[in-house]
């Protein structure tokens, strides 16, 4: 028997989470995560969903304040190769606005190996390494640095402004492809910053 297409059209915030809670697709910290990267559903459509660059979750306009049921959304998220994030199911897809990152950073730990470890706003835990790497952008209005976390397939969060500060400062020089470069280590993996000359001219800048 092929599943309940659990359909969203015309659907509120709470119904659209009952749906999902009914079908089994939940997001509790004692369930795994749904194989979303394994399923392959028709487009669906675009709904009126976004996450914005804070890690707030809208549903037409308004927020959902609910941890548990944002939780229940970001079970089942997957940013496909044409770059768009959509909310998927076994049998329907269905496309979100995402301002910046799908998660927020907000809190960081070094564990005794000096591995970095990371967790969301929704708390989830990623340790920093080669599956899950940092990455960094520089913010083209302030000149300042962004760094984003792998969470899990595409997904990725933003660090906080204050956890940016906190990661910046266990920065050190490194060669990397013989080039001098500010990495951030998190235990055998290096994630390069920039250059060392990027960051004199930045530094001198501020």
């Amino acid at each position: 028997m092929s599943p309940k297409r659990p359909d969203f059209s015309g659907k509120n915030i709470a119904e659209m989470a009952e749906i999902l809670q009914n079908t089994g697709f939940g997001g509790e910290k004692t369930k795994a995560l749904p194989p979303v990267e394994q399923w392959s559903p028709d487009f669906c459509g675009d709904i009126d969903m976004e996450i914005r660059a804070d890690g707030s979750w809208f549903h037409e306009g308004s927020p959902i304040n609910r941890k548990e049921m944002v939780r229940l959304f970001a079970a089942i998220l997957r940013k496909d190769e044409d770059g768009k994030t959509y909310l998927v199911t076994p049998v329907e897809r269905v496309g979100i606005t995402v301002e910046d990152a799908h998660f927020l950073a907000v809190e960081m730990r070094v564990l005794p190996d000096q591995t970095l470890c990371f967790r969301t706003q929704l708390d989830d835990y990623v340790e920093a390494d080669v599956k899950h790497p940092l990455r960094f952008e520089i913010d083209a209005a302030t000149g300042g640095v962004k760094p984003y976390i792998n969470v899990r397939g595409r997904l990725e969060a933003r660090l906080t402004r204050a956890l940016t500060y906190d990661l910046m400062a266990l920065g050190e020089e490194g060669q990397v492809d013989g080039e001098a470069m500010f990495v951030i280590r998190s235990g055998m993996a290096v994630f390069p910053v920039m250059t060392m000359r990027d960051l004199e001219r930045l530094s001198a800048e501020l």
